[in-house]
């Protein structure tokens, strides 16, 4: 059987989209419907930057390509490419880094958000010294942009800071000032920016947007946390205690009463604590709703570009249920999202076949 060419893969799903998207009226003039339709269904390429080793296949970035993925975000790690954290020559190799991954993913026809990923050591300056952690960011993406600005501003875009770590007041007044700086360096580039509190859908009400009308705004969405972060890898961690739990959560579900004994007889008070908080869960529409009601008195559009399960311990129907439960809240309100991430604990592919989960990508693309 003969295979479809790249070209024809890319056309079938711009006819997808296109659909897609005349159930969404236009949100905001300033984003290009293009740009918005681009952004609709994604996954983070978590690692790529960090050790190039470790980036996808060639064969599972086409795989899920085919799929109708249109949206690779990009963490670029901000200790990487900040010359208080790293030397020119390191600085240099990574952003060679970022150059490869655009140049591979561009071919393959993702559109593509680099996105300034903070880390400790940044975050540390960043609350100590918020002008040095600013010159920081404009010097990153000043070599960030230098990339970019070889590619079509229609296919790459700046996502500014993932999850800000410092109080809501402070990260008000730096993002326009840092928006501005990324503006003039890319002056067509669709910007990606979000709130603080971890992008929480919660957070984005106390969140005023830019005067820049080319900006997409970025939540995280993993709640509920004790359903979407069990066997947690850290075993300090109350959430590594608790496996096996379903969703939705019940109290009077067995199989939440078999965990809660299981529990109590090992003497885990800290994570029945935490299960017993979280029983019953509030729902995903409740979940998300603030960010719609900030959409709706905005007119901004929004992306979910982190959600996801670990697999580690969570039951796979209850996963697959989850992951579907979002992306359908998202079509629904004209929203993006972006799956975290492709190989790791939360990742779409099996890390020893290196091929994605056809059922998680069902589950993901609304067609389960």
């Amino acid at each position: 059987m003969t295979r479809p060419s790249i070209s024809a893969i890319i056309a079938a799903a711009s006819i997808l989209l296109s659909a897609a998207a005349q159930a969404c009226p236009a949100l905001i003039e300033g984003v290009p419907a293009d740009r918005l339709k681009a952004l609709s269904r994604g996954v983070n390429a978590d690692g790529w930057i960090a050790d190039p080793r470790s980036a996808p296949a060639r064969s599972l970035l086409l795989q899920l390509r085919r799929a109708g993925m249109t949206h690779i975000r990009l963490p670029v790690p901000a200790d990487f490419v900040m010359p208080r954290f790293a030397a020119k020559a390191e600085i240099d190799r990574r952003l060679n880094t970022v150059d490869v991954a655009l140049k591979t993913l561009l071919a393959l026809g993702y559109a593509v958000s680099v996105d300034l990923h903070s880390g400790e050591r940044f975050n540390t300056l960043h609350k100590d010294d918020p002008p040095g952690a600013m010159s920081e960011m404009k010097s990153a993406w000043t070599g960030l942009a230098r990339v970019m600005q070889r590619y079509p501003s229609d296919r790459v875009f700046a996502e500014l800071l993932n999850e800000p770590d410092v109080d809501a007041a402070q990260w008000q007044g730096e993002v326009r000032e840092l928006a501005g700086f990324i503006r003039r360096l890319l002056p067509q580039t669709t910007l990606i920016t979000g709130p603080v509190n971890w992008q929480r859908a919660d957070s984005l009400p106390g969140f005023t947007p830019l005067d820049d009308p080319n900006v997409v705004y970025a939540i995280h969405f993993y709640d509920p946390m004790v359903f979407t972060h069990q066997a947690h890898w850290d075993p300090a961690e109350p959430l590594h205690d608790i496996t096996g739990l379903p969703y939705p959560m019940q109290a009077d579900d067995p199989k939440v009463r078999e965990l809660r004994e299981q529990l109590a007889a090992l003497d885990k008070r800290k994570a029945l604590a935490v299960l017993d908080r979280a029983i019953p869960d509030r729902g995903i529409d409740k979940w998300l709703a603030p960010a719609a009601a900030w959409q709706q008195q905005y007119s901004r559009p929004i992306i979910i570009n982190e959600f996801g399960v670990l697999k580690a311990g969570a039951p796979r129907d209850s996963r697959l249920r989850w992951l579907a439960g979002v992306t359908d809240y998202a079509r629904q309100h004209c929203w993006g999202w972006t799956h975290w991430e492709m190989m790791q604990g939360f990742g779409l592919a099996d890390a020893v076949t290196g091929k994605a989960d056809p059922e998680a990508l069902k589950a993901l693309l609304g067609t389960r």
